[in-house]
């Protein structure tokens, strides 16, 4: 049997919509945010959850959370990033 502290059961989406998301970059690839940290304080979601910003259909950003502390998490999309390298 599995060790429960160890192996996740699932992992949740936190959808946002890219108009409306406010970030800072922490680290950017060619003009694209590839690690982000955001607002995010609610006690659903946990670090290995998935944040999914959307403009419409179109996928901004879809990246692993890794870590959450304070009120705020930080994600990573390396692969395919749309978000601008701004500081917001």
């Amino acid at each position: 049997m599995p060790d429960a502290q160890r192996t996740a059961t699932h992992s949740q989406t936190y959808v946002v919509d890219a108009e409306n998301f406010s970030f800072d970059t922490i680290e950017h690839e060619n003009g694209q945010a590839v690690v982000i940290q955001f607002p995010l304080d609610d006690p659903r979601y946990h670090a290995g959850d998935v944040l999914l910003v959307l403009s419409g259909t179109d996928i901004h950003f879809h990246g692993m959370i890794g870590r959450m502390a304070d009120g705020r998490a930080i994600a990573t999309d390396r692969r395919g990033s749309l978000l601008p390298a701004t500081v917001q």
